[in-house]
C-alpha cells in the first residue's frame, strides 16, 4: 500500500496532539499552584514547588502511561 508522503508526518502530528491534550488538566493543575502561589493562599517555597512537581510528574506518568510527557 502506498501512503503519501506525508502521512508518517500526520502520525506524528496526530500522536504529539494527543499527548498535548491528555496532558492538559495536569497543565492546568500547575497554573492553579503557581496562582495560587501569586496570590498569596500557598505560601512561596522552592522545596513544596519540587516535591509538586514530582508528584504531579508521577501522577501524569502513572495516569497516562505512554502518553505522557517526559521532562
Amino acid at each position: 500500500m502506498n501512503y503519501p508522503s506525508s502521512f508518517p508526518q500526520a502520525a506524528c502530528d496526530a500522536s504529539r496532539t494527543t499527548t498535548l491534550l491528555l496532558g492538559l488538566p495536569f497543565d492546568v493543575a500547575r497554573e492553579q499552584y503557581a496562582n495560587a502561589i501569586r496570590f498569596g493562599f500557598i505560601k512561596q517555597s522552592m522545596l513544596a514547588s519540587a516535591k509538586f512537581a514530582r508528584t504531579l510528574q508521577a501522577l501524569e506518568q502513572a495516569t497516562l502511561g505512554p502518553w505522557a510527557r517526559r521532562v
